[in-house]
């Protein structure tokens, strides 16, 4: 096998490598190992010519070659990225430990986007691991961030899956895979948890102005760029933490180094889609105390950002003691902004217009319904938009008190039921990967039945 033979640049790779050029400290310069025999699982069409990609004069095998990083696209500058990061509360100095960024894919010079290989190999901050995954997580995270995408929710998209001919061990041997992951960067709050512990200001000063000629133009004349940036980064996360609340999404592992300061959804891990309406569901194994549970999510943001702050404290401000209550000052703003979004959010998916005092209580009364009752929470929404559901719990006395209630609210918005209707059904999915749905694809995948899989990508789609 000719190994790392830069490929033809006809499928318009236009390689930018910006990140890589940060000091040493930021990253390893290291390339993927090389597989033995890698096969194209899924190759993402409509992502890659939204990336401007054009893969229709290569064949699978040579596909299969690029997507396992055996041959490397032209000006490539490969590399692991260093971060830390709380995991369940507990801190640690990371890196990527089976992931490699080939660089960033300029699209046009306002839009650019990494591209980063998971799977390939061992680095330095492998700390013990093989530095590889195996076909079934690695097809869950291009399910999980599709079906994302598709409700309209800011995420890391996947562009290709390879098998890559070997097996990994984990519980039982398991077939190894190599996801393509796209991302408009993997800057996350753990990236500057590992600068900061490093107390070197001038890193962290370089990591700010990077995070912000790359993602936040408008805050390059700022007199305070870290204030403005912490700011800015907390809005971003309270419009995500809403938008998984709205469709009963559960992360599963919010640790510092899963939050990314775009914005972005990533790393689908242990996570899932609620079925039956339980604040307290989990979708990690590991998770014996609900520290990542869907309630909890809104406050584990909230804790999140209360640690990105930290890392900005020596350059809000000289004197320490001020920074921190600026700082402070912000992350106690979080609790008011949130719930003032989710609320808003909430009238959406009640399709209620302008506000009404008693809105908060009207919601709050069917989300005990549906918790007492176990109803299904997004059935429970496509109920409510005329969909039929066969379910006795929505003709029982108590729902359809809460039914008048809500009709009695809603005639009061001045609105056509035409108008209400299309406001619900912006934000109200109509189709969701159900765990078992999903788990019956990785099956079917499993056994080299990719059928199952197509068609379920096919109809998420069509989810809002």
């Amino acid at each position: 096998m000719e190994l790392y033979k830069p490929v033809k640049n006809y499928i318009n790779w236009n390689f930018d490598n910006s990140y890589s050029k940060l000091p040493e400290t930021f990253k390893e310069n290291i390339k993927p190992t090389p597989v033995h025999d890698p096969e194209l699982v899924v190759l993402n069409e409509e992502l890659a010519k939204k990336l401007n990609l054009d893969f229709s004069k290569i064949d699978k095998k040579k596909l299969a070659e690029i997507f396992s990083g055996n041959s490397l696209p032209y000006n490539t500058n490969t590399i692991a990225q260093a971060y830390a990061g709380h995991q369940f509360g507990h801190f640690t100095m990371l890196g990527d430990g089976r992931a490699i960024l080939l660089g960033e894919h300029l699209v046009n010079k306002n839009s650019r986007f990494d591209i980063q290989f998971k799977g390939c190999g061992r680095t330095s901050f492998s700390r013990g691991g093989d530095g590889r995954a195996a076909l079934g997580p690695m097809l869950r995270e291009y399910i999980i961030s599709e079906a994302i995408h598709y409700l309209n929710i800011q995420t890391t998209r996947s562009l290709a899956v390879v098998k890559t001919g070997e097996k990994v061990v984990r519980e039982n041997l398991l077939q190894g895979a190599i996801l393509t992951r796209v991302a408009s960067s993997h800057i996350r709050v753990g990236t500057f948890q590992y600068i900061a512990a490093r107390q070197n200001v001038e890193e962290l000063k370089m990591l700010v102005n990077y995070t912000i000629n790359r993602h936040f133009a408008e805050l390059k004349s700022s007199q305070n760029k870290a204030l403005d940036l912490l700011n800015l980064v907390l809005q971003k996360q309270c419009d995500l933490i809403v938008d998984w609340m709205r469709v009963g999404f559960i992360h599963g592992v919010m640790n510092t180094d899963n939050m990314t300061i775009s914005g972005e959804t990533i790393d689908y891990g242990p996570c899932a889609f609620m079925d039956h309406y339980d604040p307290k569901t989990v979708f990690s194994s590991i998770d014996k105390f609900g520290r990542y549970s869907y309630s909890n999510q809104p406050p584990i943001a909230k804790w999140n950002l209360a640690r990105f702050a930290e890392c900005l404290i020596p350059i809000i401000d000289t004197n320490e003691d001020k920074a921190i209550k600026i700082a402070s000052e912000i992350i106690d703003n979080f609790q008011k902004i949130y719930e003032d979004k989710w609320l808003s959010m909430m009238r959406d998916k009640l399709g209620l217009f302008g506000e009404e005092k008693n809105d908060k209580n009207l919601i709050k009364s069917l989300m005990d319904w549906m918790e007492k009752n176990k109803a299904d929470y997004t059935n429970t929404f496509c109920y409510l938009m005329g969909v039929s559901i066969n379910d006795k719990i929505y003709t029982g006395k108590s729902f359809n008190q809460w039914l008048n209630s809500w009709k009695a609210r809603s005639s009061l918005n001045n609105s056509t039921k035409e108008k209400q209707l299309q406001l619900m059904q912006k934000v109200n999915p109509n189709i969701i990967p159900r765990n078992h749905k999903v788990e019956e694809a990785l099956l079917a995948a499993n056994n080299n039945n990719f059928d199952i899989m197509t068609k379920l990508l096919s109809v998420l789609k069509k989810s809002l």
